[in-house]
């Protein structure tokens, strides 16, 4: 067995994970390298949520019966369980959302609607870059349309990185918002975050950071980034789906209207008007996603309980491994940083002349779990000028050998395919 410095007892690990003892396809044992898309959920998150379920489920903030109060202690309790782990300055600044997509739409509405000097109108400036997930571009073009605004965006190196060489050009005294990944779900690039904020921060400009695949992989400190707002989702980080968060700086929540209009969103109602509740439930119309805030805190749990800097050691270590294992392969060609410095966990990569939709099936067959296409970052296959690519992501339960049976079912796909 291959033994690398920085690994986590993956042994221990992967026995709190029911589903990777699984078998498929006619008893091939399951290798999981679809992280990026979504993690898997450990015994201790699952459990947190038939807990609830059989125990507490009823609605929260509203009732004044006991189930009522337990589910606000539970649901609450999450908020402030992200709030540190983020290292927020305020619990009031963590909104629950559904997803990070939902987080990032909220961002663009509530700019697009606010008053001065925030608002976003046909005067201004958007930009983002050229590497983002659909869900950092989508909302931004919708926003640009509706309002007028101008949409620009850093493009991309070579090598798969930002290209800041014109960074003063494309961040003006005009852009109002700045926002960006921290760590690129296709590429796997790192962003030097430092040196575009300093920029924003030059000209006035809002900064979001959409931190969808790097709260799952490494500490995250919100005040540290030194950006307005910070995104991020629950089902990456082995909490389950329905749950997103959105991190904003307290001063802005309180001046930014909201998005949805409900019930719990609001302070008083008239039939002539309403005025809304504070933040966080400014923003969190309706009955929100109660059960999977609660699933979301007991991930944290686990992953606090096992130090997020010593996750951050033991994907490096993978993803090292990875890179020099995969570039032993013949005709493989890596999108992106062809180094493990300064990337996440994720490697996308073409295969000769063989379509990443055909090396992901006949993987498949083998029982290794890959993704396969754009990634929801079609830009980025554009500027590469590849149809899609193949793309192996790890977690903290992935091993080297893991990493041998993609290696060892990417030599099968060459000679099936001739």
């Amino acid at each position: 067995m291959t033994q690398l410095p920085g690994l986590l007892d993956t042994e221990a690990i992967r026995k709190d994970f029911p589903i990777l003892d699984r078998q498929v396809h006619d008893g091939r044992k399951l290798v999981y390298l679809d992280n990026a898309a979504t993690s898997q959920k450990p015994r201790q998150v699952l459990d947190a949520l038939g807990e609830y379920y059989e125990r507490y489920n009823a609605n929260v903030h509203r009732g004044v019966h006991v189930l009522a109060e337990e589910a606000t202690a539970l649901y609450e309790g999450a908020r402030d369980k992200v709030a540190e782990f983020v290292n927020a300055p305020s619990r009031d600044e963590v909104i629950f959302t559904k997803n990070a997509s939902e987080s990032l739409n909220l961002v663009a509405n509530m700019l697009g609607w606010a008053d001065e000097p925030y608002r976003v109108d046909h005067e201004t400036e958007i930009v983002i870059t050229e590497m983002e997930h659909h869900s950092n571009i989508v909302p931004w073009q919708l926003l640009a349309q509706r309002t007028g605004a101008k949409l620009k965006w850093f493009g991309l190196t070579d090598d798969g990185r930002l290209d800041l060489s014109n960074i003063d050009e494309v961040i003006t005294e005009k852009t109002k918002i700045v926002s960006f990944v921290l760590v690129s779900n296709i590429l796997g690039t790192v962003n030097p975050v430092e040196a575009i904020v300093r920029r924003a921060q030059e000209v006035g400009a809002l900064v979001c950071v959409d931190a969808s695949q790097a709260a799952p992989h490494m500490p995250l400190d919100v005040q540290a980034l030194q950006a307005d707002f910070v995104a991020f989702t629950g089902h990456k980080m082995c909490g389950p789906t329905g749950i997103g968060v959105l991190w904003g700086r307290q001063e802005l929540l309180e001046d930014l209207p909201p998005f949805l209009g409900g019930g719990e969103m609001i302070e008083t109602v008239s039939m002539s008007s309403s005025t809304y509740a504070p933040a966080p439930h400014k923003f969190e119309a309706g009955t929100p996603p109660i059960a999977q805030a609660v699933g979301l805190g007991a991930a944290i749990d686990y992953l606090s309980a096992i130090g997020m800097d010593k996750v951050l050691a033991h994907e490096h270590a993978i993803t090292e491994y990875a890179v020099k294992r995969l570039t032993e392969v013949p005709d493989l060609r890596i999108i992106g940083p062809a180094t493990a410095e300064d990337r996440g966990a994720a490697i996308s990569f073409t295969l000769g002349d063989i379509h990443p939709h055909d090396v992901g099936q006949v993987l498949d067959e083998q029982g290794i779990a890959v993704r396969v296409g754009h990634h929801c970052a079609r830009p980025v296959c554009l500027r590469y000028g590849i149809p899609a690519t193949t793309r192996a992501s790890f977690y903290l339960y992935s091993t080297p050998a893991e990493i041998d049976a993609l290696v060892d079912g990417l030599e099968h796909v060459r000679n099936f395919f001739g």
